[in-house]
């Protein structure tokens, strides 16, 4: 961290430690304009964080961190293209794949649009191929589509998809990742062969899951149809053309794209496709044109009313002044229930770093572990931790204004739960309350002594509440992209590089080495006598 923003860290910090007294309800009590003043909207989405504790006070010392990182100056580098990826020497630029506007954006002197719309029109091409029966496989139209990927070629896709299932008029979309066979076997045991098209999702071509699933694939396909389907039955988006064609999948069939698009915020390039296919270009069109707005509000707001700045200064406060280390994602909306898991990714992959840009180990904390499932299954699960557990745990709750598909009365009785749940985080329950509601149901003196302190809930628990009026294509996209761009402004201000991910590297080298001894090709010669004592029971119960 820079040693101004260290300084005005430690003012944060002192700042929490003089108020660690303070409830966050009194705060309604002084200012009963609250929710209007720490709430900001964005293109009809709402931001509420009035349950967190906080005041004018922290707000300001926090807007004075983000100016002591430089975090403006980040931003404008980011979105200049310039190589803020230090490690990798590049770009960090998936604004430019859903950028709207018809303005260029440069690249180490290169306008990159062309190229971008070039794919894009060429995806939204092959896709309308798909879904019109133009392209079709052996048995005539296509049916189904299964997306072969890992990482983020696959929870981005999968998170959408699911999120904008009540869009969906093309095939019926699946999804691979695990190398566990049980992931692709499950899924080839719904569909037809002849009808079924698989979309390989790899950069390099190279990715050991990905690679063993679309070989199993293949074989499958082949074993059922002959050779002869896989050129017909068989797209990748990648940009190994040679892997590719040696494979079986035509040139025109292969959609890239470029080193300076991560792979956990690449859902915007050709690893969207089976969504196109699913949604439609122009459904697709509305969820990056979402994010573009999200990326104009963020370059143009004051930090005030900065939606991803806040976010992530709200974040900073609870992590490094308050000391919390996760952080809960709680969508009451079904069609989300796979967001908090794509979340993981994008922060605990960006900011789970230990090391500055600078090469220096970091004397602060980083990333928090992000978790989460969709309400009210959560109530049921895990919000006993959130509500009475020794824990303090940060949350965000996602609420749709109005359902897609609206059943009865069930989303009023949603979003009941969800301002309950905030309000009951932050009020909590005195002794004093649950004495006298014991008392008014006759319970006698002994049995509340006992039974009271059980009953205590001790509030103060933060909440953040975001509010849009449906879950639309446009809407999700706004979701996307506001996290990761408050991903980006906590890693500015700890500065650390969000966008390398060498973490991942070593289990894979170890993987590779392992895979000729879990075979039975090798012995486990100078492994420790762990790994080598599992290789051994192992075999022995394979036998």
């Amino acid at each position: 961290m820079i040693d101004k923003a260290k300084v005005q860290l430690e003012k944060l910090t002192a700042h929490r430690h003089a108020n660690r007294d303070r409830q966050t309800k009194s705060l309604f009590d002084d200012n009963p304009d609250r929710f209007n003043d720490f709430s900001a909207t964005s293109n009809g989405l709402l931001f509420d964080y009035s349950k967190c504790n906080l005041t004018t006070e922290t707000m300001e010392l926090l807007f004075d961190l983000a100016r002591e990182a430089k975090v403006s100056e980040k931003r404008e580098a980011l979105f200049a293209g310039e190589a803020i990826n230090t490690t990798e020497n590049r770009a960090v630029q998936h604004m430019a794949l859903r950028n709207m506007s018809g303005e260029p954006v440069m690249i180490d002197g290169k306008d990159v649009m062309p190229d971008i719309l070039t794919v894009r029109n060429n995806m939204a091409q092959f896709a309308e191929s798909v879904r019109s029966g133009k392209i079709a496989g052996q048995g005539g139209k296509f049916t189904d589509i299964v997306n072969i990927g890992i990482g983020g070629s696959d929870l981005g896709p999968v998170m959408a998809t699911a999120a904008l299932g009540p869009f969906h008029d093309g095939p019926k979309t699946h999804f691979v990742s695990n190398v566990d066979g049980a992931d692709i076997l499950e899924v080839l045991k719904k569909i037809d062969p002849a009808t079924t098209l698989f979309i390989v999702a790899s950069k390099t071509f190279t990715t050991q899951e990905t690679m063993t699933n679309a070989n199993t694939a293949r074989e499958w396909l082949v074993k059922a149809l002959g050779e002869e389907a896989v050129v017909n039955q068989f797209a990748a988006l990648s940009t190994a053309l040679d892997k590719t064609s040696a494979f079986g999948i035509a040139d025109d069939r292969a959609f890239g794209f470029w080193d300076w698009v991560g792979g956990r915020y690449s859902i915007w390039s050709a690893i969207g496709l089976s969504l196109m296919i699913a949604v439609g270009p122009k459904r697709f069109d509305e969820f990056l044109s979402g994010a573009h707005a999200v990326d104009q509000h963020f370059q143009t707001a004051p930090d005030n009313e900065n939606l991803p700045m806040l976010m992530a200064l709200i974040g900073i406060w609870h992590r490094n002044s308050c000391g919390y280390d996760t952080h809960a994602v709680l969508p009451y909306d079904q069609y989300l229930h796979r967001f908090p898991a794509y979340l993981q990714q994008l922060d605990m992959e960006s900011n789970g770093k230990r090391i500055d840009v600078s090469g220096q180990p970091v004397d602060h904390e980083t990333g928090p572990v992000v978790w989460g499932e969709p309400g009210t299954n959560g109530q049921h699960a895990f919000y006993q931790l959130i509500h009475q557990g020794t824990s303090i745990i940060p949350a965000d709750f996602l609420i749709a204004a109005e359902a897609v598909e609206p059943v009865g009365d069930h989303h009023q009785k949603l979003v009941a739960n969800a301002f309950a749940q905030t309000e009951a985080l932050m009020v909590g329950k005195s002794e004093e309350q649950v004495r006298s509601e014991l008392a008014a149901k006759g319970i006698d003196a002994d049995a509340i002594d006992k039974l009271a302190p059980h009953k205590v809930f001790p509030g103060n628990r933060p909440t953040c509440t975001f509010m849009y009026p449906k879950l639309t294509p446009f809407v999700l996209g706004q979701l996307v992209a506001l996290y990761e761009h408050k991903v980006f402004v906590q890693g500015a201000i700890w500065n650390i590089n969000s966008y390398d991910q060498w973490g991942v590297e070593l289990g894979k080298e170890l993987a590779g080495e392992l895979l000729p001894v879990v075979k039975g090709e090798q012995k486990p010669t100078g492994r420790n006598s762990s790994t080598a004592g599992l290789v051994d029971a192992f075999h022995a119960m394979r036998k």
